[in-house]
């Protein structure tokens, strides 16, 4: 079951069922919000408006999203990344015990089903620049400085 939820950066579409949520994406054409949503979808909408209101640094509904053993592995190396915090794809290669996988966990990283849940936006590049995301750089960049905004300058 796919129910659409409105967010500040466009319509996100959340799939799942009784095993938990399988896939949340940013979709760039427009649709009818969901209305009817079942229980077990609703934690996932709670959680995600919360998120957006800055009341939730966290996530805890069920998932169950589907890929390999090794994108798994990266996904759940993704979730431990801090709110409001970076690592680059280098860092998350060595955390992961293979420096040499850098591509390959790029390419996982790129494959995340989960979105924002499993905070693939929060890989940069070694040099702190902004590369690759599936959902537009302006929304990798919007949600980075949504959870560290910057400080406000004194001025005087």
């Amino acid at each position: 079951m796919t129910v659409s939820l409105k967010t500040p950066l466009g319509i996100c579409d959340i799939t799942g069922d009784e095993n938990g949520v399988s896939e949340i994406r940013i979709v760039d054409e427009e649709r009818e919000i969901s209305v009817n949503i079942p229980g077990f979808i609703i934690p996932a909408v709670d959680q995600l408006k919360a998120y957006f209101n800055g009341q939730l640094q966290h996530f805890d509904f069920k998932l169950n999203p589907k890929g390999t053993p090794f994108q798994k592995k990266v996904w759940e190396a993704l979730n431990k990344i801090p709110f409001g915090e970076t690592c680059s794809y280098l860092q998350l290669s060595k955390e992961l015990g293979d420096v040499k996988a850098i591509r390959a966990v790029a390419s996982a990283n790129g494959k995340n089903p989960l979105w924002i849940v499993t905070p693939c936006h929060r890989v940069i590049r070694s040099d702190g620049s902004l590369t690759g995301y599936a959902g537009g750089l302006w929304r990798k960049k919007w949600l980075l400085d949504f959870e560290n905004p910057p400080l406000q300058q004194e001025l005087f």
